[in-house]
């Protein structure tokens, strides 16, 4: 069983996430949706109109979209291109988890 002081890989601490340099970007965003969702709250509480409060969750599945779709680019540039580079055990384990992420993504 994984715990948060355990890594899942053994090679998750040895280096920054590939998301470094945009972890600022990212963290604002979420930040940004964060407050949506909590917008979106606010309009269930207080009875708003159905499409509104639809329009309202698209509006932030979309913003998590983007969000995802940063992350999985600065993974493959950052990660996996590391890996390709350097270790082709670890390249072979990031491109087997890059599809298993994209698999369930598409729910394939």
């Amino acid at each position: 069983m994984t715990t948060a002081a355990t890594p899942r890989h053994a090679h998750e601490h040895t280096q920054a996430p590939g998301y470094a340099v945009h972890k600022a970007d990212h963290l604002a965003r979420l930040n940004k949706i964060e407050g949506q969702v909590r917008g979106i709250s606010r309009m269930v509480t207080d009875d708003r109109y159905c499409i509104d409060v639809l329009t309202q969750i698209t509006a932030a599945s979309r913003a998590l979209q983007e969000v995802a779709l940063g992350l999985l680019d600065d993974h493959v540039r950052g990660c996996v291109t590391n890996a390709a580079r350097t270790d082709t055990a670890q390249a072979e384990e990031k491109f087997a988890e890059l599809t298993d992420t994209l698999r369930r993504a598409l729910r394939l």
